[in-house]
């Protein structure tokens, strides 16, 4: 099989939760770039709209479903929707997420608690089990998280965003033993300081500084940096490799 087959996701149905916007709507054209269909799941029907064109433009299948990630009753009806319009899904990309800087666990109040874990961990957990389910009867599929430096890394002014990010890699692995006798891959993606609204504050403080200084690639990553290693991990070229991290971060954790 030649390099470009490896990589031809086309025929394949894809899922990016929070894929209207910054890394989710990177990968989400990344995927389509590479044939696959994409459904986009996010709450803000204005960008999902939007990025659905965008991969519709790309000579693919798209669809924008409108979904609060946080409502559990909401997600099982959302993927069927997926299923019954695009087919199959063979590929889920969790990407979706929150952050709250709250100065720590002494700061840092129960909703802002509940509600990042809610978002970071267990639409992770819920969705895995709907897509493992529809994947596990084909016989195929690919399970992409997307976690952080912060899996690893410990933080005082984020601790619900580290927790989260840490129990969805620690996630990853268990996923990846239960599934791998279905040839079902999964994965996590850990990307660095990534330019995204959600780090648009810190870009604005003293932080960046240091940020840039740690970074060996000396920039801050761009959402389309994603996007190679997801269509990697969704293709054939990755069918031996499950329960892996890998860093997208310029070189900061090496650091």
């Amino acid at each position: 099989m030649g390099a470009p087959a490896m990589f031809d996701l086309s025929g394949r149905v894809a899922i990016v939760t929070g894929g209207n916007r910054g890394i989710g709507r990177g990968i989400a054209l990344g995927l389509a770039g590479a044939g696959a269909d994409v459904a986009i799941l996010g709450r803000d029907e204005e960008r999902n709209e939007s990025t659905r064109a965008e991969v519709e433009a790309l000579g693919v299948r798209a669809l924008a479903v409108q979904v609060d990630l946080t409502d559990r009753a909401a997600l099982e009806p959302a993927f069927a929707r997926v299923e019954r319009d695009l087919g199959g899904v063979g590929i889920l990309v969790n990407n979706a997420g929150i952050a709250r800087i709250s100065g720590g666990v002494l700061e840092e109040s129960t909703e802002t608690w509940d509600n990042v874990l809610a978002t970071q961990l267990h639409a992770v957990y819920l969705l895995s089990k709907l897509a493992g389910a529809s994947m596990r009867a084909a016989k195929r599929g690919k399970i992409i998280n997307i976690g952080s430096i912060y899996s690893y890394f410990g933080s005082k002014v984020v601790p619900s965003y580290g927790a989260a990010k840490g129990a969805v890699m620690q996630l990853t692995r268990s996923m990846a033993i239960e599934l791998a006798p279905y040839d079902i891959q999964v994965n996590l993606i850990a990307p660095g300081w990534i330019e995204t609204d959600m780090t648009e504050g810190v870009r604005a403080t003293a932080w960046n500084d240091e940020i840039l200084m740690r970074t060996p690639a000396a920039r801050w990553g761009q959402p389309e940096d994603l996007a190679g290693t997801a269509v990697y991990l969704a293709s054939r070229a990755s069918d031996f490799v499950t329960g892996a991290t890998i860093f997208v971060d310029g070189g900061y954790a090496i650091r």
